[in-house]
């Protein structure tokens, strides 16, 4: 979805999901969550049923100074003064996830002297945008879309979340909003406003405005960039009732290299309702549509099934593409990756796509009740992926965090889920080979007829499968897509089929010795923080001479910046020509692997 790119560089993303080498696959995973609605998670507020509580959310920096991302959630149906009025909550978190404390914005609470009508919606679109005041503490956007007092607020913060002053920009409807990052230089955080009603080119096809801001918080009418059926240059593509701008967008950055910059954006009541994402390519000076791909079921590499149909609330589809988040890398092969959800599949299906550099889906996998492996406890009407944001390394243990909107069922306020993903390790055995005897934990593959028993998985699905079984032992054959997952009693076997063995190092079904096989590697990084040098200290690691040692230096987006075979214990680094920033050192020796996050002042 959104994230205010002047955090980004504390949202750290270890080894960046990037291939240790040709041995070793890094897939993120899943770890835990916690669930955040009214008297759960630590969320403690006067939240009502039909609330809509996180029909948006975004990270919103560290509002209150405590060193840990705080968030901003929408609950636009909240009926302060007026029946849909609308609210803003600034919810404090504590490193784990849950909430230490939160702070309401509406007509009546925080400081927020706007006069909100009925049907207002305040709060229907939120995004975190920086400290647009310059008094050191994060300010956030959050939009009335609706009946007579339509407009976008910039609200600037007090530490305790209450509204120290905001400015109201008049006339901009934003459904959905999305912070994208300072696209045009200028030292603020700049927005999308989604408009999926938009009539212009025909009815409800949608639009979006790229909204620029000076350092009045207002809005420069002048520079706004709108891309609908008639304008920007998006052309031909969009249909009636297609909805195109969904609920927000995701700003992907220059997927291809080809100095556009790609943003990912919802059009969810597409094809009946099954839903469409359309990947844009802009012009990095002006912002109009140079190119566009569209993702939708059977289309530029997305081949699930989406559903049609009349839905509880009166919809039609699945509304794939309604939510977007741009997550980093998470298999490993140096494209972005993005989540998105079908939010009114079944209770709510929230799905990675896992990109190429062309912008199709190289292969994806699903998150729901029963896949993706957290758990989940829906309500049939859950809704789940109907509002995305990411997060990043809230606890600072190597892990990401993602946030996900549901809990739309009858007599829910709404409700938050924050998963955390860690990266898990997958180590091929040499050569070929599968995981034979011990038992099969999962298998679309029958050995007696020579045949898939289901659909032919990806490599990433067949890792989700160890995780959704706590599998240790994997093989996979990338010519048939078969996955069989064994327990900790497989043996490793020889295969005349082709296939290829792995071990899940997530898996806590490991024995002692197969946990060991990765190894520990003694290795000293000094100083760090640094100014220029850095200086690796390999110990006894090359006393042999047979070593194969490779250093690597990766920004934390996954761009590799300098790499070198080593053969002296103790290796000098020359950072100085490098940014102030934080950095990924990664050591290989003989296929065995260490990181280091290194800061550069």
């Amino acid at each position: 979805m959104k994230s205010s790119l002047l955090y980004l560089f504390a949202l750290v993303l270890p080894f960046c999901a990037i291939s240790l080498n040709s041995q070793t696959q890094i897939i993120w995973g899943p770890d835990d969550f916690v669930k955040i609605e009214n008297g759960s998670g630590g969320m403690l507020a006067d939240l009502e049923p039909g609330d809509r509580f996180s029909r948006d959310h975004d990270q919103a920096g560290d509002i209150n100074g405590d060193g840990v991302i705080d968030l901003v959630v929408g609950a636009r149906s909240d009926d302060d003064g007026a029946t849909d009025a609308g609210a803003v909550y600034i919810v404090f978190l504590n490193s784990d996830g849950t909430v230490q404390s939160n702070q309401k914005i509406s007509m009546l609470e925080g400081g927020f002297d706007e006069t909100l009508l009925e049907n207002n919606f305040f709060g229907y679109g939120v995004a975190g945008i920086g400290d647009y005041d310059n008094d050191g503490i994060p300010d956030i956007a959050a939009s009335a879309p609706a009946s007579d007092n339509i407009a976008l607020y910039i609200i600037h913060l007090n530490s305790d979340g209450t509204v120290k002053s905001y400015v109201k920009n008049e006339d901009i409807i934003a459904q959905g909003l999305s912070a994208v990052g300072d696209i045009n230089n200028d030292g603020r955080i700049d927005l999308v406003a989604c408009d999926p009603n938009s009539d212009l080119g025909g009815n409800n096809r949608g639009a979006i405005n790229i909204l620029f801001l000076d350092n009045t918080s207002t809005v420069i009418p002048s520079s706004t960039v709108n891309i609908s059926s008639v304008n920007g240059g998006f052309g031909e593509g969009l249909e009636n009732e297609d909805r195109f701008g969904g609920r927000e967008v995701a700003m992907l950055g220059d997927l291809d290299s080809d100095g556009t910059l790609e943003m990912a954006v919802g059009a969810f009541s597409s094809d009946g309702g099954k839903g469409a994402i359309w990947i844009l390519s802009l012009n990095s000076s002006t912002f109009q549509v140079e190119s566009k791909l569209k993702i939708t079921e059977g289309l530029n590499g997305f081949t699930d099934s989406l559903t049609l149909g009349e839905n509880p609330n009166g919809t039609e589809g699945a509304s794939f593409g309604h939510a977007l988040c741009k997550v980093g890398d998470l298999n490993g092969d140096g494209v972005p990756d993005l989540m998105t959800g079908a939010n009114q599949q079944n209770e709510g299906w929230g799905y990675i796509l896992y990109l190429n550099e062309d912008k199709t889906v190289k292969s994806y996998t699903r998150i729901n009740g029963t896949e993706g492996g957290f758990d989940f406890d829906f309500d049939p009407e859950e809704r789940f992926s109907r509002s995305i944001s990411f997060l990043g390394d809230l606890r600072g243990d190597g892990t990401i965090a993602v946030n996900y909107g549901g809990g739309a069922g009858a007599g829910s306020a709404g409700a938050l889920y924050l998963m955390f993903f860690k990266a898990c390790e997958f180590i091929q055995e040499p050569g070929l080979n599968h995981w034979s005897g011990g038992t099969t934990l999962f298998t679309n593959w029958s050995h007696p007829a020579q045949m898939l028993t289901s659909d032919s998985l990806s490599f990433e699905q067949c890792t989700f499968k160890t995780f959704e079984t706590n599998a240790p032992y994997m093989t996979y054959n990338f010519n048939d897509g078969r996955c069989i997952c064994k327990d900790a009693e497989a043996t490793l076997t020889a295969s005349t089929e082709l296939s290829t063995a792995y071990i899940n190092q997530c898996s806590n079904l490991l024995s002692a010795n197969t946990s060991e096989l990765n190894g520990q590697l003694e290795i000293e990084v000094f100083p760090n923080p640094t100014s220029s040098e850095l200086f690796v200290d390999f110990g006894t690691h090359l006393s042999s001479g047979e070593e194969n040692v490779t250093i690597s230096l990766f920004t934390l987006q996954g761009e590799k910046l300098y790499s070198s075979q080593i053969t002296t214990e103790r290796p000098r680094i020359d950072l100085s020509e490098y940014p102030a920033g934080v950095y990924i050192l990664l050591v290989l020796i003989n296929g065995e692997s260490k990181a280091f996050k290194i800061v550069r002042e």
